[in-house]
């Protein structure tokens, strides 16, 4: 069956059961009942011949119903822009920008990029926070228009723009430095200090500590895992062990002395990148204007 037999109702439905989670908040937004809801993704899978949905909670996209929720996202957008042009919008209610971003950027760059974006415009920001390493996965699946990513490979159906490297510096305070990494060369006591950790998806500090010793042992497995920015940062600011703070979050507390940075000629330093639908959106061209304006400013240039 071809995408375009694919009834704009059910598609609908199904967009509606991934962005809100389950088949009753998606009820409630579609303003029919649960019943309905179900009747029409089960209408589409026999239609498609495949299961788009997993029954978990939240629900999410099969593989192959990812294809289909991207394709739902964009026919909304391009109904709305065309309705928009014919001065039809519908009631006036703003246009709704997904965006996934991982959660450093989101702390110190990014949101300062956002109201760089015309007040005027009628959008609205959903923002995902995800690793930077798997933002381009939330565009995968259709859950999102654009991403602040570590990937330079396009998903399929986006464009990719380099933005800059994120400068990550090792930080501790002054007394875990002088208590675990005193005793000798950092290479032998950085693997034994206790780390601090976003998230079990993060690699970073792992990855340090590789690059640093040439082995394939990471980090400490003493590790206390806090996944907020700000609360990662008090984390190694409390002294509960070292971590890599993004440049704008490290530098204020290394000139008070608070924090040390404990090896000044080693920052590691990431890609990143905008990656964002093909589709031809003015809302989301000047959002991607924007973002790329502030990460010219905040980040480091490759090279």
């Amino acid at each position: 069956m071809a995408m375009t037999d694919l009834p704009f109702e059910q598609v609908r439905t199904l967009l509606a059961v991934v962005d809100e989670g389950t088949f009753d908040a998606a009820a409630k937004v579609l303003h029919v009942t649960p019943s309905a809801v179900s009747q029409r993704i089960k209408a589409l899978e026999q239609s498609t011949g495949r299961v788009l949905l997993m029954r978990t909670k939240p629900a999410r996209p099969t593989e192959s119903g990812q294809t289909v929720v991207r394709y739902a996202r964009q026919l909304a957008t391009l109904e709305r822009e065309v309705r928009a042009g014919l001065g039809a919008a519908e009631d006036g209610s703003p246009a709704r920008l997904p965006i996934a971003v991982n959660a450093d950027s989101l702390a110190t760059w990014f949101l300062p990029a956002l109201t760089r974006v015309p007040q005027h415009l009628p959008v609205c920001f959903e923002l995902h926070c995800e690793d930077e390493a798997y933002t381009a996965t939330l565009l995968r699946e259709g859950r999102v228009m654009a991403a602040v990513t570590s990937s330079a490979e396009p998903v399929a159906g986006c464009t990719a723009r380099p933005l800059g490297l994120a400068r990550y510096l090792p930080s501790a305070r002054p007394e875990f430095v002088e208590r675990h990494l005193s005793a000798g060369p950092l290479a032998e006591c950085l693997p034994e200090a206790p780390v601090v950790v976003f998230d079990r998806r993060d690699e970073l500090q792992d990855t340090f500590v590789r690059e640093l010793t040439g082995g394939a042992r990471g980090a400490s497995r003493v590790r206390h895992y806090v996944p907020t920015s700000e609360g990662f940062c008090d984390a190694v600011a409390a002294g509960l062990g070292w971590g890599l703070l993004p440049e704008q979050q490290a530098l204020p507390h290394h000139r008070s002395g608070a924090l040390v940075g404990f090896a000044p000629e080693r920052p590691l330093d990431v890609p990143l990148h905008w990656q964002q639908w093909k589709l031809d959106v003015p809302a989301l061209a000047l959002v991607a204007e924007a973002v790329a304006t502030a990460a010219a400013r905040a980040l480091h240039a490759p090279g």
